[in-house]
Parts: C-alpha cells; structure tokens; sequence
C-alpha cells in the first residue's frame, strides 16, 4: 500500500519532471518544481466510524496523525483495527484527490509528467474502500477462530523418576524395616 519512497515524494515528482522535460523551457521545470513543493507539502485527512477516528495522513501517504475518541473503547479489538485501517486508506484516498487538484494547477492533468504522477499516487493507493467494514451489509468479514484449548492441569504431582529415594519413607518401605 505505501510506497518505498515514503521519504521523498518530492524528488519522485522532480525525476518524473527531469525525464519528460529534458529540453523544454523554464516555464515547464518551474512547474514542475512547484508541483513538487505542493506534493512535499500537502496533507489529508480522514473521519471514521462516526467520528471517533481521525486520521492525517502527509504527501506519501504515511500516517503523521491518528485521533481516537473514547467511544472506541466500545469496539472489541478487531474491529479497532480495522475501523482505522479503512480510515487510514479514507485519508489515502483524499490525498490522491488532492494531488490530482496540484496536477490540474501545475503542470496539467493531460501532459506525461502529469499523468504519471496521477498513475503513481492511484496505484499506490488503490486499495481504498468506499465503506467503512462493519458499517455497510452485515457484520465485518473477519473470520473467528476457535477459542484454544484450556491447559492441562494434574491432580496428581507425577513423581519423577530421576530421583532417588531419600531416608525414611520416599523410598515407598519403612526405614525401620531393615
């Protein structure tokens, strides 16, 4: 889902610049250097299950901020998780939107640099859903395992057979018998 370059979206959008331009006037790498200060700089955010979850994403879609209301104390641990997964890819989904709107200032949605920044973020982030698990036709799909089962206990301390007899009566006779 994120990409390995979650450092430096920034110099991506450069690269994409210096590969298609190389030739072209000032005008062009200008826009593309402003692109990519706007994509270093831009940030999404994202509301989950009723409010209770808010997550900010940065330009490479790496979490830099995740709110959890107390109401989420209600939810079992599962569907914690998955709630802010879904919220997570929410931001993700933003995010790609806004950096259609920075293509669409810059350098334009129909010219290489801009379609191939476009490809780059919807690939990257494709996997986002439109709802939330839990909260569309049922139940979340997560599947249950059987609970493990219980940990045997003994009645009886086993006598280990290492050991050997001491004085008296370990040694299962009467020590006075002899």
């Amino acid at each position: 889902m994120l990409s390995p370059h979650l450092e430096s979206p920034a110099d991506d959008v450069r690269s994409w610049g210096e590969s298609g331009t190389a030739g072209t006037p000032t005008a062009v790498a200008d826009r593309v250097t402003a692109l990519a200060d706007q994509v270093a700089t831009l940030t999404a955010s994202a509301v989950g299950h009723d409010g209770a979850i808010r997550v900010t994403v940065a330009g490479s879609g790496a979490v830099t901020a995740l709110e959890l209301d107390d109401r989420v104390q209600l939810l079992p641990g599962a569907d914690l998780a998955a709630q802010i997964m879904a919220t997570i890819q929410r931001a993700q989904a933003a995010l790609v939107e806004r950096v259609a709107e920075a293509v669409a200032q810059t350098v334009g949605a129909d010219t290489e640099t801009g379609r191939a920044v476009l490809a780059s973020f919807a690939r990257r982030f494709a996997g986002s859903p439109e709802t939330p698990p839990g909260e569309s036709d049922g139940a979340s799909r997560v599947p249950v395992m059987p609970a493990p089962r219980p940990f045997p206990t003994f009645r009886n301390r086993p006598s280990l057979p290492h050991q050997v007899p001491g004085v008296g009566f370990e040694s299962g006779r009467d020590s006075r018998a002899r």
